[in-house]
């Protein structure tokens, strides 16, 4: 439930219990916990590495920041560490008392073998977790696939992902069952990311070289997640080699980067630089050089994007080590005219973090993150010296959080924690002048709010067959005299009918303070970031979903089947003719209704042999509503429609295959159900008003059906890739991607053109005519280690 409190109210949090035991079982034996830290041979941690007793039957994979913690019988026992694109390695241990054993994987190179166990461990886990809707991307795999201009996105290849889908040809924006793009929680080690795009959505502000992994969350959301939604995209960043000073980088069609790591005193710590920049400036004012002078030639803009990513660890004793993260992007479009006119536009995110890990014990480690994240853009136009103007929008986030886990058996593992936000959100700024000083006038439309939450959950296991977790959040929101709160429970169930077969149940409810102002269906440099206050209230939504895993193949494939049903109220939308900059009565611009999502999601992945890949298909319905309401009448009249993101089908086929230990070949397919658009029905003649041709012309007005009533022709495209390894060591590669292989002509979007009679010049009719914006693009790219 969502409700108001007044000061003399606080929020109180219970700790959560141990649980308790299953009933027969033994507790007599000595038992002991061995924990640490799972690293690659460069130093790197390793989320989602497996540590197991196969004797036993048991084992973890390792947290996302590469701790694991496992409880044993005392004795001696033969560990197993498997990692993908790491060599396996066993371990003898001897557990008389607790023990710490930080374990290092080399990189298995190309014993086909090793990554056979390492991917069917990898599968196993993802039977055996509670988890649904996960998706755990490294960046090594998304690497190998086809990319557009050859630039690695890890959001275009979690697109390839059932339940998710882009925003539009090339873009990098995220739609998850149903969600809008700004329903989705993007975290860079646990600071949030406000705008994830560069190039007006084409590119993600994620430098593949940087990233170390990837965590898709589309249910069941762990409870240390809240603020939105539809997902949590988690985005863990490498940390440097501890051993070696290593350069990397690459040099491709539109962009080059640059990566250089090493060690901080030798074995205690280790940094990474890296950066990535655009050089399509480069060429235009080349080209806009060449032509100066010319009347007939109009300039071409300024565009190009940098970003630079940097992070250091350091071990202050066996007991507590401290992460530096930092990350700078701009966005920058310059146009200059020769009579004097200036415009420019600007966009970025600047992000900063330090986390300080603490270990109490193998079974308690507690991680403390002060973070600061910023987004603003700044649009300005100038006139010679004659008449200026400026527009922008800013949001700045200062956040601490803590966050315990404990393990106190190997039957529960207990977190909790808390997180405190100061936001200060920049609605709108302008200002605008003339040189004499005649004109001078501005308006900045700024707001502060509190964003606070605590939250506790058990993941328990409560036989060999059955495990639970439960979770409960507690969220609260302050700006200016509004105040809200909300609890947030969280469920799953896993079910193992034997060890290639499980049953799994979740239930999550999520609450949303702070919503995005656009008045379009994906994500703009432009669009602003608005609290709950006055009379927006936060938006809320709660998911169900359930489904089955098996094992196949001698656990060579894991096929899964979930289905899911999503509902939520107060979703916002804005009013007919709204005034969304620099309006400080901007709550009077939404209207609010409700959504509801569902949908069937089947998926077989394969990451053994010489042929690994995925397919993935989604048969799904969004929908939403807003009734009459706030002086409009609602959307299609109160009637039920489908949002423009709403697609029927979507069916993904990668493939990988390693032909030798040189050469890889990759593809990946996508069909999906058109957008749905709103296009004029007809048109009618209106005589003899301005605009009209000399009053003999009727001037056409559209006439416009409900919303989003059209669907485009579907889209599909196949990506072909090959990536040749050349090096002594296999350490550099040149990588060809052919984008759009066959050309497909897919519908950017659809307008009207006017067809007029030759003879007369009158208009006879429309036509209507497809944009489509990307052909058959192949491109080269340059990759290299040193």
């Amino acid at each position: 439930m969502i409700f108001s409190f007044s000061r003399r109210y606080y929020l109180l949090l219970f700790i959560l219990g141990l649980g308790w035991p299953r009933a027969g079982w033994s507790q007599t034996a000595a038992r002991f916990t061995i924990s640490g830290t799972v690293r690659g041979g460069r130093g790197e941690t390793l989320p989602g590495a497996s540590v197991a007793v196969p004797a036993l039957g048991t084992g973890v994979a390792a947290d996302s920041l590469g701790h694991y913690s496992l409880s044993l019988p005392a004795g001696r026992h033969q560990l197993v560490i498997a990692f993908i694109g790491y060599q396996q390695i066993t371990r003898e241990v001897t557990l008389t008392k607790n023990q710490r054993l930080s374990l290092n994987l080399e990189e298995s190179g190309n014993e086909l073998g090793e990554v056979v166990v390492e991917g069917t461990v990898t599968l196993a886990q993802k039977l055996k977790t509670t988890q649904m809707g996960v998706e755990h991307l490294s960046i090594n795999e998304a690497k190998l696939l086809p990319a557009l201009f050859g630039e690695v996105d890890i959001l275009k290849t979690l697109q390839l992902k059932p339940g998710v889908q882009s925003g539009g040809e090339g873009t990098s924006g995220l739609f998850v069952r149903g969600g809008s793009a700004d329903q989705n929680l993007v975290l860079v080690d646990n600071t949030v990311v406000y705008n994830p795009n560069h190039l007006f959505g084409l590119f993600s502000v994620f430098n593949s070289d940087a990233v170390q992994s990837v965590d898709l969350y589309k249910s069941g959301f762990p409870a240390q997640f809240g603020g939105r939604l539809s997902s949590v995209v988690d985005v863990k960043l490498r940390e440097g080699d501890r051993q070696h000073y290593v350069a990397t980088g690459g040099v491709g069609l539109i962009s080059s980067r640059l990566t250089y790591e090493g060690p901080i005193n030798k074995g205690k710590g280790s940094f990474i630089v890296s950066g990535r920049r655009t050089y399509f400036d480069i060429f235009t004012r080349a080209l806009n050089k060449a032509n100066e002078g010319k009347e007939d030639y109009s300039p071409i803009p300024d565009y190009y994007f940098y970003d630079l990513n940097a992070k250091a660890n350091y071990t202050l004793g066996e007991k507590d080590q401290l992460f530096l993260t930092g990350y700078l992007g701009r966005d920058i479009f310059g146009f200059s005219s020769p009579n004097g006119f200036k415009f420019s536009f600007q966009w970025g995110n600047t992000l900063g973090s330090l986390r300080w890990n603490h270990t109490f014990s193998p079974k308690l480690f507690v991680n403390t993150t002060v973070s600061v994240s910023d987004y603003k853009y700044t649009l300005t136009n100038q006139l010679a010296n004659v008449f200026s103007f400026n527009l922008g929008s800013q949001i700045t986030d200062y956040t601490g959080r803590t966050d315990f886990e404990y393990t106190p058996n190997d039957r529960h593992q207990i977190k909790t924690g808390a997180t405190f936000t100061q936001h200060h959100f920049g609605v709108g700024r302008l200002s605008a002048s003339t040189g004499d000083g005649r004109l001078d006038i501005g308006s900045d439309v700024r707001y502060d709010a509190l964003d606070g939450a605590v939250y506790a959950s058990d993941n328990y296991k409560a036989t060999d067959k059955l495990q639970l977790e439960g979770g409960l959040r507690l969220t609260g929101f302050r700006s200016g005299t509004n105040q809200y709160a909300g609890l947030e429970p969280r469920a799953a169930a896993r079910y193992a009918l034997n060890d290639k077969t499980s049953f799994k149940l979740n239930y999550a409810m999520m609450y949303q303070y702070v919503h995005l102002v656009t008045n379009s269906g994906a994500s703009l440099p432009t669009d602003i970031w608005y609290p709950s206050r006055l009379s927006v209230k936060p938006q809320q939504s709660q998911q169900v979903s359930g489904g089955a895993s098996f094992l196949l193949g001698g656990g060579k494939y894991l096929l899964t089947n979930e289905l899911y049903y999503k509902w939520g109220r107060n979703q916002v939308d804005f009013r007919d003719g709204a005034q969304l900059f620099v309006n400080p009565e901007l709550d009077q611009e939404f209207i609010f209704g409700k959504s509801w999502a569902y949908g069937n999601e089947l998926y077989l992945e394969k990451k053994t042999g010489k042929t690994t890949g995925w397919i993935g298909y989604t048969l799904a319905w969004s929908w939403r509503n807003f009734q009459p309401q706030n002086g409009t009448n609602g959307v299609n009249g109160g009637q039920d429609f489908h949002p423009n993101y709403d697609r029927r089908h979507n069916l993904t086929v990668v493939v990988i295959h390693k032909l030798n230990t040189r050469i890889s070949l990759t593809a990946s397919f996508i069909y999906t159900s058109g957008n749905l658009t709103t296009l004029p029905q007809g048109r009618f003649g209106v005589q003899d008003i301005p605009g009209s041709s000399v009053g003999i012309d009727p001037r056409p007005v559209p006439v416009y059906p409900d919303r989003n009533s059209y669907r485009l022709i579907p889209y599909h495209r196949l990506d072909l890739g090959v990536v040749y390894k050349i090096g002594a060591r296999r350490d550099q590669d040149l990588t060809l991607s052919i984008y759009n292989a066959y050309n497909r002509r897919n519908a950017y979007f659809v307008f009207f053109d006017t067809v007029k009679d030759k003879a007369s010049g009158r208009t006879t009719g429309f036509q209507a005519k497809q944009v489509s914006l990307f052909p058959v693009i192949p491109s080269l790219t340059y990759n290299f280690r040193f």
